[in-house]
Parts: C-alpha cells; sequence; structure tokens
C-alpha cells in the first residue's frame, strides 16, 4: 500500500504553485519554391502556435507553377529544439500535409518532412531558413515575428 502511494506522488507531480508555461504566437512571412514536376515559386504566409518545444503551424502560399497561378496550403507539427534562446540560432524539425494545385491543373496533396533554423526563438523577430520535402524539395525563407504570454 505504502508502494502505491510512492508512486502515485512521484507521477502526481511536485506540489506548490504551478509552474509558468510560456505560448508563443508566431506570423510568418517569406519566399519559398519547390521543384517537383510542377515547379512553384511564391511568397508565402504562415501562422502558428508555440506551447514550449511544439510548434503548430499553417501556410499558405501563392504563386507561379509552371506558368499558372499556384497555390500551397500546408500544416506541420515541429520540434523546437531550443525555443527560449534569444541569441544564436535554434535547429528544427517537422512533418505534417501539404495540398499543392494550380490554375487548370488538378492538385495533389502529399505528406511532408522538413528541417529548418531560426534565429533566437525566444525573442519576437528572426529569420528562418527551412528545406522540406512535400512533392518535391521545397525551400523558404523569410521572417518571424512572435508574442510571448505567459500561460499557467
Amino acid at each position: 500500500m505504502r508502494c502505491c502511494a510512492v508512486v502515485l506522488t512521484a507521477f502526481a507531480g511536485p506540489r506548490g504553485a504551478p509552474a509558468q508555461r510560456v505560448a508563443v504566437r508566431e506570423l510568418q512571412a517569406g519566399a519559398s519554391g519547390s521543384v517537383a514536376t510542377r515547379d512553384f515559386w511564391g511568397i508565402e504566409v504562415g501562422v502558428a502556435r508555440r506551447p514550449g518545444q511544439r510548434r503548430e503551424r499553417v501556410t499558405v502560399a501563392v504563386g507561379d507553377a509552371a506558368g499558372a497561378v499556384g497555390v500551397r496550403v500546408g500544416a506541420a507539427v515541429q520540434f523546437v529544439l531550443k525555443p527560449t534562446a534569444r541569441s544564436g540560432t535554434s535547429p528544427y524539425a517537422g512533418a505534417g500535409v501539404t495540398y499543392a494545385g494550380a490554375r487548370g491543373a488538378r492538385g495533389a496533396g502529399y505528406l511532408a518532412v522538413m528541417l529548418g533554423l531560426e534565429a533566437a526563438p525566444g525573442r519576437t523577430r528572426g529569420w528562418y531558413v527551412e528545406l522540406g520535402l512535400e512533392g518535391g524539395v521545397r525551400l523558404v525563407a523569410g521572417l518571424r515575428w512572435r508574442r510571448v504570454s505567459s500561460a499557467t
């Protein structure tokens, strides 16, 4: 019986004041290119929320897809290695889904994997570069603006 109480106490966590958590909201904008059956070059915008090391992101890119107006819409979950770094860079990796379509062509959905590097994810603004595989090879570079708030 005493053993069960010790195990339950260990899983319940520390007593006292709740730990402060940081919630980050992000807005990003950048130039996006994808080399695939139908190459794509355009401007990408996105929004994200980052509770801790996990980033949940949605992006939309509009541009030229082999001479036609094209769009790419993606959703991903990413893991940021150093989410509170106020200087230097932090790598991140993620996975998700992407839809790519163009005027006059049939659209398609793809699984997406990505690796990226961003500047100072603990600050209010920083650059980022990202390389991904999603129906071709995708490269994005741009800026992220962040709003940090405490959540208990």
